[in-house]
């Protein structure tokens, strides 16, 4: 009766193996040939002579950006990578301080609902905040610039780790709660063996989002709280923009992109590698 059953359960396993195309590769290069046709016309057809520094050309942009190691103090590729490496040290530490801020915040609103409804309001209003507006606040409670920008990067991407984290803990079946019920299993059986790994899949989009909000908040903290040494990709791309150093700003605008690109996939890969093999897209 087993051989016969088990071709069956065979034919039933869902191949869940991505299989790559020659689509998946022709869409982006398609999209990138458009965006450099766009950046040439409007470099150099739409903007007015006297802006067109504004936007160099891509070519310009891989010689003097990209092709210049190092000319003075501030400019060449260099400085941008040291700045990006500053920028990308924060975001890292910002987001590990903002996951596990969040998580935490989420563990504990959905052990109890009144908590979830008093901890909301406070949530939505961090986020909608304006970080501008917070800038004087934080400058006058905080003296040290790495804790300021690393404050920025929590307040910023903390709200979608929050929220996805806890929808997914709410997510679990009300069947399979009752069965812990019957079995008599405490709260902290009850979250580790049924409400986190229900979460897992929500967790991780929260994490991907969360992601690129901490580059982005990095980059703002660069732009508004900083002294001294600490020079991130925001403070370059600020002076790069004073300056009116459009290769530059450009490739520190491209790097600083390239930073939270690189931030988004490895995440996007660690959910695949995490649970690629249970949890399955209908796409």
């Amino acid at each position: 009766m087993s051989a016969t059953i088990t071709p069956v359960i065979d034919d039933a396993i869902v191949d869940t193996k991505k299989k790559i195309s020659l689509g998946d590769y022709i869409g982006p290069a398609i999209v990138f040939f458009i965006f450099i046709g766009a950046w040439y016309l409007l470099s150099t057809v739409i903007l007015p002579e006297q802006k067109r520094f504004l936007l160099p050309t891509p070519h310009k942009v891989i010689t003097e950006g990209f092709g210049v190691w190092r000319s003075g103090e501030r400019r060449g590729l260099q400085p941008i990578l040291l700045s990006v490496w500053d920028t990308a040290k924060i975001a890292l530490i910002g987001l590990g301080i903002t996951i596990v801020v969040g998580m935490t915040l989420a563990i504990i609103m959905s052990s109890s609902r009144w908590l979830e409804r008093a901890t909301w309001p406070y949530l939505v209003a961090i986020q909608s905040a304006p970080v501008l507006a917070l800038t004087p606040l934080i400058r006058a409670l905080i003296d040290n610039t790495q804790t300021q920008r690393l404050l920025v990067v929590t307040l910023i991407a903390v709200f979608p780790i929050v929220s996805n984290t806890l929808f997914g803990l709410l997510s679990a079946e009300k069947s399979q709660h009752e069965l812990f019920t019957l079995q008599g299993a405490s709260r902290w059986v009850r979250l580790t063996k049924l409400q986190f790994p229900a979460a897992l899949p929500n967790i991780f989009v929260g994490l991907r989002i969360s992601a690129g909000l901490a580059v982005i908040g990095a980059v703002v903290g660069d732009f508004y709280f900083r002294q001294g040494g600490v020079v991130g990709v925001g403070a370059q791309i600020d002076v790069y923009r004073n300056r009116l150093w459009g290769p530059e700003l450009i490739t520190a605008i491209i790097l600083a992109s390239a930073l939270g690109l690189v931030v988004f996939l490895f995440f996007g890969w660690l959910s695949n590698r995490a649970i690629g093999k249970w949890h399955i897209t209908n796409r």
